[in-house]
């Protein structure tokens, strides 16, 4: 094991050159020594790849994890693993110059193993809307693409304000978000996903709940009475087939066929969520 990781330490010395830096801190609060330009950059979330392209920087990119599924053309990228387990030896073999990834997702333990290899890691960590913003600022600055990330986040602002005044005089719809139906996940007070409901015309009515992604009983769901149940698509629930599971007949917007389906991009802290946002919206309020 110990001449496995020389040799690992040895390839990355060679693989990554001396270029001009800067020491930047990420949103855990960690110092990190990073290129001036980088251009070989992993990503190692999903969340991060969808900020990478939406900057403009894909042509960067040497290196996705599992799940990523937007935009398409990133799916032309290896992957190096899962986002919590990323494989070190995949990573180390691409020479990448800089390495991104998400607090949210990625421990700890692998972004030490990369620093200690000398491969610099740079974490956000992106809660809320306003949290997502954050994390394009923070990628932007590690990318060297501050402009860029400017010009993304006042875009996505103009696109919240426009569904918004859209909205404005649209009588709101109390919503259950779904994230899985048994065991019953939902989302809480701080998940931005209960943002961008809300921006497009919805209310979730479990936003008083602390915990970001909290599970609930069914009895809670029944007590709160939604206006409406949203799914993920994928779920493939229908109405009449969720009245045939224990509990869920009690529930009036289970009773009436108030289903409403939302793709994954909702679940993704990157400029694609406003995508579902546009979509929720419509299906809102035709």
């Amino acid at each position: 094991m110990r001449i496995q990781l020389l040799i690992v330490m040895l390839l990355t010395s060679l693989a990554v050159p001396c270029l001009a830096s800067r020491t930047l801190t990420d949103e855990l609060g960690r110092a990190v020594e990073i290129p001036d330009h980088p251009h070989r950059v992993i990503c190692l979330a999903p969340s991060v790849v969808d900020v990478v392209y939406s900057l403009g920087a894909g042509a960067d990119v040497a290196a996705i994890s599992d799940f990523t599924k937007y935009p398409k053309e990133a799916l032309q990228k290896p992957s190096i693993g899962l986002p919590l387990s990323p494989s070190i030896e995949a990573i180390v073999a691409l020479h990448p110059d800089l390495v991104l990834g998400s607090g949210d997702l990625n421990v700890l333990e692998s972004a030490g193993s990369l620093q200690h290899l000398g491969i610099p890691v740079f974490m956000v960590d992106p809660h809320g809307v306003e949290g997502i913003y954050t994390s394009i600022f923070s990628i932007g600055k590690a990318l060297n693409r501050e402009a860029d990330a400017a010009a993304l986040v006042a875009r996505l602002r103009a696109r919240v304000k426009d569904v918004e005044a859209r909205v404005a005089d649209k009588p709101r719809l109390n919503v259950f978000m779904a994230i899985w139906y048994d065991p019953v996940m939902t989302i809480g007070k701080k998940a931005f996903i209960g943002e961008i409901i809300e921006a497009a015309g919805g209310h979730s009515v479990t936003d008083d709940i602390a915990q970001e992604w909290p599970e609930v009983s069914l009895e809670s769901v029944v007590s709160r009475q939604p206006d409406a149940i949203l799914f993920i698509q994928g779920s493939k629930l229908t109405a009449e087939e969720l009245k045939t599971r224990p509990g869920w007949e009690h529930v009036k917007a289970v009773q009436q066929g108030r289903i409403y389906f939302v793709d994954d991009r909702i679940q993704i802290p990157g400029p694609i969520a406003f995508d579902a946002m546009e979509e929720l919206a419509k299906q809102f309020h035709p």
